[in-house]
């Protein structure tokens, strides 16, 4: 009896992803757990340049986002591309222009540095070895170490280095100074910053820290109940939320009766109020409603991104 002759089948290959000027392209994406959406209908779309910031309460759909971007989990419905091609679809080659680094930078232990530096060159033809060193050097890791004497902040420092040495044209940054000391968090940033400047790298950066999005953010994107809420430049988003801080001679009215109110905190018998897309003429519906005196304060992204993402939670003054 002859021996079955083998049939030598071609590997499949994924159409060449689209040209677009967007790192992230979503439309209608929605993601269900059971009766709940974790993405409802996410249409977003982040341009080619420079760091991204996106924000969102716990359960916005960050995380979900991130899984369907990077191929880990498929929508319920609509689509998703990264770099121009369907997230469902990425080949090897694809996911070498992509680079992500996560809160628990988990790296094999019981190796040292430089074992696992070897495995990652191998995966990445474009690996380059020099700016390698230049990330990793932040962080003065000895190649020598085994994994498992590194702190927190040192694994981070390893794992930005290796993500940036592979050269992707994107980087999706997920907490990731989560549980690092001021010396690693600043020592990370930094970091960040030079690979900005020195190379053609797109960056989303999600983080609960306002600081750091004070700090290294060139767009603000909010997320809430797996929907865009805002995109624009950090500064343009403070512009949105103002401030006013009000005197009245008994009790103050009532918050429906106000327009755009975020948030109202009574400190030392003076209310402060958080509003949102309102101009000058908030104060003399103020004086109409009884106030005293009032004047109009400075917000920061800090105190403007969490009164606008608790607007939904009511607090007793």
């Amino acid at each position: 009896m002859s021996a079955p002759s083998l049939q030598v089948i071609a590997p499949m290959t994924a159409p060449e992803p689209a040209p677009t000027d967007c790192v992230i392209e979503t439309e209608n994406l929605t993601l269900c757990y059971g009766k709940r959406k974790a993405l409802n209908g996410l249409n977003l779309r982040i341009p080619r340049g420079r760091i991204h910031a996106i924000v969102g309460a716990n359960g916005a759909g960050k995380s979900s986002l991130f899984r369907i971007l990077l191929g880990f989990q498929s929508a319920t419905s609509g689509s998703a591309r990264i770099l121009g091609r369907d997230c469902n679809q990425l080949t090897q080659m694809d996911r070498g222009r992509i680079g992500f680094v996560n809160e628990e930078h988990s790296l094999p232990s019981w190796l040292r540095v430089d074992e696992v530096v070897a495995m990652q060159r191998r995966l990445y033809p474009r690996w380059d070895e020099t700016r390698y060193q230049h990330i990793v050097g932040h962080f003065h890791v000895l190649p020598e170490q085994r994994v498992k004497e590194l702190s927190r902040g040192e694994r981070a420092g390893v794992n930005l280095a290796m993500a940036l040495a592979q050269q992707p044209e994107l980087l999706i940054l997920d907490e990731p100074t989560l549980g690092l000391d001021v010396v690693a968090k600043r020592a990370f940033l930094e970091a960040v910053l030079y690979a900005v400047d020195q190379t053609d790298c797109t960056i989303i950066y999600c983080s609960h820290q306002m600081e750091e999005i004070e700090r290294l953010a060139d767009n603000l994107i909010i997320l809430e109940r797996g929907e865009l809420k805002h995109m624009s430049p950090p500064d343009e988003f403070c512009e949105r939320v103002s401030l006013w801080v009000a005197e009245f001679n008994f009790v103050a009215p009532e918050n429906d009766k106000l327009p755009g109110v975020l948030q109202v905190q009574r400190i030392d018998g003076l209310f402060h109020y958080l509003v949102l897309d309102q101009d000058d003429s908030f104060g003399p519906q103020l004086e109409a409603l009884g106030a005293r005196r009032h004047y109009r304060g400075v917000v920061s992204l800090d105190r403007a991104v969490n009164a606008f993402l608790a607007r939904h939670h009511a607090a007793p003054l």
